[in-house]
């Protein structure tokens, strides 16, 4: 059997899920625009187009969204500048391991190839990913599979043995709906009843799913 994952980026790699909601949620306060704490979560693990969709039903067709979303990235980015990127707890104990163990690793990110591989690249880790799938490679984002299967035929591997990352329940059904084996380690969104079905396992952090891999590794070799 194929031993494989694929990766989300934002909210499992880093901690940028939450920078990106506060850039969208300052600029809107500073526009006077309601609700954008209610519309962001809509928007999470979908891709740029979708996300666009979501907002302009909020506020109307007309509204100047490449304008907004170019002053929350402008926000986004300053934050970055002066703080560095959050890398989430136990992102390079668990890369490592799958390395060394021989995975096949692969990354969908909703996020826009420029910005994944400039994230990628700053926390020093772009090398472990034998593929990297972005929001702009497909035409609809998570919740639909898409992003997903087009990453296993990159890596040439069985979706039904391959685990996937996420922390947004939009990302968990896309795996799901992949037919992949997806495990859920929530960042901004709770995991509901829907989630505990979908997700093969829910976890609170990486380093939990590490003892995962390594107890089924375990299990494996056990006579």
């Amino acid at each position: 059997m194929t031993k494989a994952v694929v990766f989300d980026m934002d909210g499992v790699l880093f901690d940028t899920e939450r920078l990106c909601q506060d850039s969208w949620i300052e600029v809107a306060n500073r526009r006077g625009l309601p609700d954008m704490e209610i519309i962001f979560p809509k928007c999470i693990g979908r891709n740029a187009n979708d996300s666009r969709q979501i907002v302009l039903e909020a506020y109307g067709a007309d509204f100047d969204y490449e304008v907004f979303r170019r002053e929350a990235s402008d926000w986004f980015w300053k934050y970055l500048e002066e703080n560095g990127l959050p890398v989430k707890e136990g992102v390079r104990e668990l890369l490592n391991w799958l390395k060394e163990q021989g995975w096949r690793i692969g990354l969908a990110s909703s996020t826009r190839r420029s910005s994944v591989i400039s994230h990628l690249e700053q926390a020093g880790i772009k090398d472990f990913f034998e593929e990297i799938i972005t929001g702009d490679m497909v035409e609809h984002s998570k919740p639909l599979p898409d992003i997903y299967l087009l990453a296993c035929r990159k890596l040439m591997v069985d979706p039904t043995e391959t685990y996937a990352i996420e922390d947004s329940p939009n990302g968990i059904r896309s795996a799901y709906r992949a037919g992949m084996k997806p495990i859920m380690v929530p960042d901004l969104l709770s995991p509901d009843g829907e989630m505990e079905q979908l997700s093969t396992c829910i976890f609170s952090g990486l380093l939990d799913v590490l003892d995962y891999f390594r107890s089924q590794e375990d299990e494996r070799w056990q006579p």
